[in-house]
């Protein structure tokens, strides 16, 4: 189901005394977040004045926000953006987005489960899919993720032997 506002980072701290933070992203690419004007805190609109990357973090610095105490009173809040915003292509989706989508075998139609977790791994990302049984699919497309829509809440994959975890 496509959503209004993505999670896409936590303010994990203050960065010096001049009132920056520090945003962890969520996942990928930090400079991702450095393409936005505006991030929404507690509901709220904020444009950054400063939005750069350092090291693996994005240091950001707030209109108002002028020392390390005001900067800390932001500590440990979720950064999201307008979906939007994105501008995501064609067929793209957040994996927010997946959780609690009906995932079907593209060979049977049967269904599988729904998407319960997205799990991050070097090689690629890992979907849990539950239901009967729970499967482990690796999040390759055209390999095991043959479509996934959005506006139906529908996933079709392939299914191998093993995929199962009460197979062995």
């Amino acid at each position: 189901m496509k959503l209004e506002t993505i999670k896409v980072g936590r303010i994990v701290n203050a960065h010096g005394i001049r009132g920056e933070v520090r945003v962890q992203p969520r996942d990928g690419d930090p400079a991702f977040l450095t393409r936005f004007q505006t991030f929404y805190i507690d509901g709220q609109p904020v444009s950054p004045t400063a939005n750069h990357v350092h090291k693996s973090l994005v240091l950001m610095k707030f209109p108002g926000v002028e020392d390390m105490n005001a900067a800390l009173t932001y500590k440990d809040k979720d950064l999201y953006i307008r979906r939007a915003d994105a501008h995501l292509p064609e067929g793209a989706c957040f994996d927010d987005e997946l959780l609690g989508m009906h995932v079907f075998d593209a060979a049977t139609g049967q269904e599988l489960g729904q998407l319960t977790a997205v799990e991050n791994y070097p090689a690629h990302k890992v979907y849990t899919v539950k239901g009967r049984r729970e499967y482990l699919i690796p999040a390759v497309k055209d390999v095991f993720i043959k479509s996934v829509d959005l506006d139906r809440d529908r996933m079709e994959v392939q299914v191998w032997e093993g995929m199962a975890s009460d197979e062995h």
